[in-house]
């Protein structure tokens, strides 16, 4: 009779089997993408109009709308004031307005625990008109019908490209949760 080497033998499963998740992972890839999205836009230059959407935002938005129990609600408060020294924006502004974002996507998670990808589309929608142009009012430029047609292609742009950036969130989160290592 002839043996069977079982670690010759890879079944369809075994590989996932009696894995254990990275804690590191776990822990860091949702704020070291949302700090990546702050360095983001320096790289890129807008001299007239800022066309560039607020990146670290909408993965704050994105995180939080995804798995609404991983970032806690003071987070807000370390990553805006680690966005205010990449974004030009007085220091303060995203610290105040990713803490009301937090504050009130909370308050929206509490009133309806039941979504869909509309309806989270929509809220971070109005979550990223209502921060564009309060960013604007924070930094003292004077909003003026000008102005308000001049932050038009960002805050669309914003809003169309958060359905990507929530796949890209979700990709991250497979990637945060992946089995790395073998136990025992």
């Amino acid at each position: 009779m002839e043996r069977i080497n079982p670690s010759a033998r890879a079944d369809r499963y075994g590989s996932r089997i009696n894995r254990a998740q990275s804690p590191w992972r776990a822990l860091t890839v949702p704020y070291v993408t949302i700090m990546l999205g702050s360095l983001l836009p320096v790289l890129f230059l807008a001299d007239v109009m800022p066309m560039v959407p607020p990146v670290a935002f909408l993965f704050l938005l994105g995180w939080r709308i995804m798995r609404p129990g991983l970032l806690p609600l003071w987070v807000g408060v370390p990553l805006g004031a680690f966005d205010d020294l990449f974004s030009g924006q007085p220091f303060g502004s995203a610290v105040l307005l990713w803490s009301l974002t937090m504050i009130a996507l909370e308050a929206i998670e509490a009133r309806f625990p039941w979504r869909g990808f509309w309806q989270d589309w929509f809220t971070a929608g109005l979550a990223i008109v209502l921060y564009i142009i309060a960013a604007m009012v924070i930094s003292g430029a004077p909003i003026t019908p000008f102005q308000l047609v001049a932050a038009m292609p960002q805050i669309a742009l914003s809003v169309l490209i958060y359905p990507v950036l929530a796949r890209v969130v979700a990709r991250l989160d497979q990637f945060r949760l992946a089995r790395s290592r073998r136990i025992g």
